[in-house]
């Protein structure tokens, strides 16, 4: 078995690296970037003599794709749809089956902020995700697209809950990665970076689709604010949530559902700090004057706050999941619900994020590698992981100590 990790420089490449680096079945890992001082970093510090160091500029097509062919699955960690995009196409070339965590692929390309995408000549942006589809088809690729934690973990869970009601109505995704309670109160916004923040600041600002009423109609993010309670695995914490991009295959694969909408979790406090920052047009896009110059003024909050929300030595971040599935089984009212708490790691030094992306997208590289993910083409995670793969997946989570509790009432 031998599996390519693109971007696996980054935190959550070097997580898919170091869980593939554990399994016995797995004889081959490629590390790919463009740095090999930050790849024989990553390399060190997962150890082992399976791991291959490829430097290389993902722009450099045909090294790429000659590289891909010696591989058998490829995992994509990059973290911007224009790197992703053009891996996606170069393994569809290359014949190798892969997947990736940003879920920006399932014929519905982000129609905001596109981030430097290059469309090939003749296509227009709402077209590329149905013509990737169908070239994937055609030359038999498996691509199983936005698996990690949310979008993956929280597709997966929903979907299942979907399959077991005879009749699903209304499905709310609540997931997020925050400090623990300890450190949020040390940060501004109660907020501490696990993940790319120039990502988190975008997804509080675009418009993105939900159901409602049974239409998909478009919202702004961060509309839909609630307050919950997560009381399991031994927790009693109020948390918040608003509604932000995530699952967009939903919209694709689950039509009929009356009511959908991925909201992400924060502690309280943090959405209000958000809004505020939002009205005062300080996340915005569009440069601005300033004293002469032009500024952009999300890049220059990011500046000034980002040093404010970095982990200081001992703080740790959780990763969170509340879902709720709701409709009828057997003519009665019900409601399936899904939670997961998951803690850093100290022993690998894996933040949760890191574990419930990276382990996610690991376990599904080596499903695939077994052969065990047959769809062709842009495959979800709700479709490509149901029936006896769900157990499985949920097993191989459970091994890791990622734990999922499913409650029917």
């Amino acid at each position: 078995m031998k599996i390519l990790v693109l971007g696996a420089s980054g935190k959550i490449g070097s997580a898919v690296a170091y869980d593939l680096a554990q399994d016995p079945e797995v004889e081959r890992i490629g590390i790919v970037g463009r740095h090999r001082k930050t790849l024989e970093a990553v390399k060190k510090k997962v150890g082992g003599r399976k791991l291959f160091i490829h430097e290389l500029d993902i722009n450099r097509k045909k090294d790429v794709i000659a590289l891909m062919k010696k591989y058998d699955v490829g995992v994509c960690a990059l973290p911007d749809r224009k790197t992703s995009y053009k891996v996606l196409q170069y393994s569809i070339e290359a014949g190798l089956d892969s997947l990736d965590a940003l879920e920006e692929f399932h014929r519905t390309p982000d129609l905001f902020e596109i981030e430097g995408l290059e469309l090939p000549k003749g296509l227009k942006l709402l077209e590329f995700g149905e013509w990737l589809h169908q070239k994937a088809v055609e030359n038999g690729v498996t691509f199983v697209d936005g698996m990690g934690f949310a979008p993956g973990i929280s597709n997966i869970t929903c979907g299942e809950g979907i399959r077991k009601l005879d009749k699903t109505e209304k499905v709310i995704a609540r997931v997020g990665g925050i400090p623990s309670k300890e450190a949020s109160e040390r940060h501004p916004l109660r907020y501490m970076i696990t993940w790319a923040f120039w990502h988190v600041l975008r997804e509080y600002m675009i418009k993105l689709n939900v159901i409602q009423n049974g239409r998909v109609v478009e919202v702004e993010a961060g509309t839909g604010y609630e307050e919950f309670r997560f009381n399991q695995f031994g927790k009693d914490e109020k948390l918040t949530c608003a509604i932000t991009p995530g699952m967009p295959s939903f919209m694709f694969t689950r039509p009929t559902l009356k009511e959908f909408a991925e909201k992400t979790v924060r502690w309280p406090g943090h959405w209000q700090g958000v809004y505020t920052l939002k009205e005062c047009g300080l996340l915005d896009i569009e440069p601005v004057e300033f004293k002469g110059r032009k500024i952009i003024p999300r890049e220059f909050v990011s500046s000034v706050i980002t040093p404010k929300l970095l982990p200081q030595k001992g703080e740790t971040d959780v990763c969170v999941m509340y879902n709720t599935v709701e409709g009828r089984k057997n003519g009665k009212k019900t409601r399936i619900e899904y939670f997961m708490w998951d803690e850093a790691d100290k022993k690998t030094g894996h933040s949760s994020m890191m574990r419930v992306t990276g382990y996610p997208m690991a376990i599904t590289a080596k499903m695939m590698a077994k052969g065990m993910i047959q769809g062709k083409g842009i495959v979800a995670p709700e479709d490509a992981i149901q029936s006896e793969l769900y157990g499985y997946f949920m097993k191989e989570l459970k091994k890791r100590n990622i734990k999922i509790l499913e409650v029917v009432s």
